[in-house]
């Protein structure tokens, strides 16, 4: 685990990802690290995020929000004026098994950042993250996301 969870520079982005967006603060999706180029978040497991009532397993939708969510935000550690804007262009998940009854995290690194064009990689885990100091844990899912920057 990196030794500073939150980078001082980046607190305030943390009060935006957690309570400037109304659907995130809906879901109670919480920054677990943020630093310069990298963002891991959690989503607290609800019986409501339950898609396959079968298994049970999450629903796929409440992954891939994770996953655009948590790189939109390692991309937003990136941005330097407050006019700038970030909006997604493409998303691709990989679904590689059923998310658990668990709490589910996102941890996404950009790949490059350009001056009109981001890129970033995302892998998801239940019930904790490698990153976070949790070992032996499956991946539930990968994405990648591209996005449009807007700089003003």
């Amino acid at each position: 685990m990196p030794n500073e969870a939150i980078s001082p520079a980046l607190r305030p982005l943390v009060q935006f990802i957690e309570e400037g967006i109304p659907f995130n603060k809906f879901l109670g999706i919480q920054v677990k690290l943020l630093q310069e180029n990298r963002c891991v978040l959690c989503v607290p497991f609800q019986k409501e995020w339950i898609g396959d009532i079968t298994r049970p397993a999450l629903h796929g939708g409440l992954i891939s929000t994770l996953i655009d969510t948590s790189s939109g935000a390692a991309t937003f550690t990136r941005i330097e004026n407050a006019g700038d804007r970030v909006s997604t262009v493409d998303l691709r998940v990989d679904y590689l098994r059923p998310g658990l009854s668990e709490d589910l995290y996102a941890d996404s690194s950009i790949v490059r950042m350009g001056n009109r064009v981001a890129v970033c990689r995302t892998e998801v885990y239940c019930g904790g993250c490698p990153a976070l100091g949790q070992t032996q844990l499956e991946l539930v899912a990968t994405g990648q996301a591209v996005f449009n920057v807007v700089r003003r």
